[in-house]
């Protein structure tokens, strides 16, 4: 079964070590891929943050129900 999982934070270096330390749960063959963004958005006192996304693609172990087809 194909999963997405994402990680979203202000502060990118600590998006970046809560992916790796949920990759390091995975096998790399269950890796599909991996997307990040980055965008720069003005708070209410008009000073620019970073905002972060990593969205990771991955494969689990467990295979899907059968639903009786072949």
């Amino acid at each position: 079964m194909i999963r997405v999982k994402e990680f979203l934070d202000s502060d990118s270096s600590l998006a970046e070590k809560r992916v790796n330390e949920f990759l390091a749960e995975l096998k790399d063959e269950q890796v599909i891929n991996i997307c990040y963004s980055s965008i720069s958005k003005p708070n209410l006192n008009n000073v620019s943050e970073q905002r972060s996304a990593i969205l990771v693609v991955y494969r689990t172990d467990a295979e899907p129900s059968s639903s009786g087809k072949q």
